[in-house]
């Protein structure tokens, strides 16, 4: 594809690296196939390849309305577009650079920047969503049907391991899934001591910076980056041998630090050991001796839902079938594997209709085959899917934990 960005943009690494994207792009259509929105909403637009187009114009100088802002507001970023496209288009970084530029120039309504700047200042802490989370759970029966839906039943966390072991691996309590689903980590934990393996959380690592990054303010973000790093980093120089993540959003927002801070003169270089240390939790037990690890009573036929960060970003596709499978877990058949289930970080409530949309096509699909609960790899989806579903929903981890007795489910 042929650029020519105006000087404002094109002077910028930012702009170099979007030009680099745009340029690499084929027009051939192949990423519409997959995408979700196109799917229901059949307009160009609403495509990778329409997005594409309407970015580079941006970029090129023309004038950009709310309509712009509209169609890209709706892009999942589940970059199911990138698994499909044979050029290699990098369309996840294309559209953050692009809509983190177009925020800058184009005011939002009062509403959007102050439900964006709302979920900026609450998920991201997780003592200030704690809180909030347990007063909705107190006052959950006189909510709003929809906002009561929203709010999961209270979780606690069983005990963590009490023996340290030789081998040690750094993971992320992150924002929500610290006070949403506690046991998810502490399941990680007893898990991997099974397999002779110490899971440390460093207590001055917070969330991943994703929730800002992906709402448009960088330097917020890569603060958050920063810190994590920071915290982190006693650990990796005394010998941690991964991070693991057992949330895949999480995940696929660590293991591109390294790229996001490639310039900074201070973070540069351990932001790319970082991301370099950086597994889906997974991907680490692949390579263990899963003949150690029995499914927990009860765990019954198992649908499996991969999320978008977990096969298209971190390009983890089928490797916690495995794992569940070489354990012992029956799982059951679903279709339409690669597209999204509308959660997409804070997509569910800044584009609720269609997220519904998708949320109800998803759990079609995960249904097919009549299992007797559902599991996943990302906080996320976890919530998103239990709010709508009929059988529980609970982090894929739990199915192998020896302390298992439902504390994490969702139904």
């Amino acid at each position: 594809m042929q650029t020519n960005l105006v000087k404002e943009f094109a002077n910028t690494s930012e702009g170099q690296e979007a030009e680099a994207i745009l340029r690499s792009c084929v027009h051939c259509g192949f990423c519409t196939a997959t995408c979700p929105t196109y799917q229901e909403l059949n307009d160009e637009r609403d495509g990778p390849r329409g997005r594409i187009y309407l970015m580079k114009e941006f970029l090129e100088g023309a004038e950009v309305t709310e309509k712009t802002r509209t169609h890209l507001d709706r892009c999942l970023t589940c970059r199911a577009c990138e698994t499909t496209c044979p050029s290699g288009v990098e369309y996840g970084r294309l559209v953050d650079i692009s809509r983190g530029l177009l925020e800058e120039r184009l005011e939002r309504p009062a509403r959007e920047r102050w439900l964006r700047w709302g979920l900026r200042k609450v998920l991201p802490r997780p003592r200030l969503f704690g809180f909030l989370l347990r007063m909705g759970q107190v006052f959950k029966p006189v909510l709003p049907g929809a906002l009561a839906t929203k709010v999961p039943p209270r979780r606690r966390a069983g005990p963590r391991p009490q023996a340290f072991h030789n081998r040690t691996v750094l993971a992320l309590a992150g924002c929500v899934q610290s006070s949403a689903t506690p046991d998810t980590n502490a399941a990680a934990a007893r898990v991997l001591d099974q397999l002779g393996i110490s899971l440390v959380e460093a207590p001055d690592a917070g969330c991943c910076g994703a929730v800002s990054y992906h709402l448009s303010a960088h330097e917020e973000g890569l603060d958050y980056m920063r810190r994590n790093i920071d915290a982190w980093w006693p650990s990796i120089e005394a010998g941690a041998e991964a991070i693991v993540m057992t949330a895949s959003g999480c995940g696929a927002m660590v293991q591109d630090y390294g790229h996001l801070l490639r310039h900074d003169p201070v973070y540069a270089d351990k932001a790319a050991r970082v991301s370099e240390l950086t597994q889906d939790l997974a991907s680490f037990l692949i390579n263990e001796d899963l003949t150690r690890l029995k499914p927990a009573q009860g765990t019954g036929r198992v649908a499996f839902h991969c999320p978008c960060t977990l096969q298209h970003a971190m390009k983890q596709n089928g490797v916690v079938e495995q794992v569940l499978t070489k354990a012992g877990v029956e799982l059951t058949q679903t279709r339409d594997k690669h597209l999204c289930c509308g959660s997409a970080g804070t997509y569910s409530v800044t584009q609720p209709e269609m997220s519904q949309k998708l949320l109800a096509n998803k759990l079609k699909a995960l249904s097919i085959d009549s299992p007797d609960r559902i599991v996943t790899a990302n906080i996320g989806c976890q919530l998103h899917l239990g709010t709508r579903a009929e059988v529980p929903v609970q982090h894929w981890i739990e199915l192998l934990d020896p302390q298992a007795s439902g504390r994490g489910a969702t139904h």
